[in-house]
């Protein structure tokens, strides 16, 4: 099996914890914000885990 190429856009977009976790930072928060609450936007600063369905794809784009 071929190496393969590392998908630079998502690397720049998903940070790997020591445990193997695939971390990805919040959508939601770069404009429309003045109706949302300050507990909600304070909320969009913490990083979300990559959604389970969604981790072997991100691997392989990884290339890990």
């Amino acid at each position: 099996m071929p190496k393969l190429k590392t998908r630079k856009g998502l690397a720049k977009r998903i940070r790997v914890t020591k445990t193997g976790k695939l971390m990805r930072s919040s959508a939601q928060k770069s404009h429309l914000l003045e109706h949302k609450s300050k507990k909600r936007k304070r909320n969009y600063h913490n990083a979300q885990q990559v959604h389970h369905s969604d981790r072997k794809t991100v691997r392989r784009a990884l290339g890990i």
